[in-house]
């Protein structure tokens, strides 16, 4: 069986593991209302996208 020559440091292991950690979505707002939204997906609030209304939304 295969066996690491030498140990990892903990410098090298958690450098490694930098890209883990969970980040915050990246918010745009919306064109039409100000909402906030994720990019490139149609807004939940108005069912704005692009340059048109995709889809009608109740009002609440």
């Amino acid at each position: 069986m295969a066996v690491p020559r030498k140990r990892k440091s903990a410098s090298r292991r958690g450098n490694q593991r930098s890209h883990d950690a969970l980040k915050r979505p990246v918010l745009a707002r919306c064109p039409s209302c100000e909402a906030p939204k994720l990019p490139h997906r149609m807004c939940s609030a108005c069912g704005w996208y692009g340059d048109r209304t995709v889809v009608a939304v109740e009002a609440d």
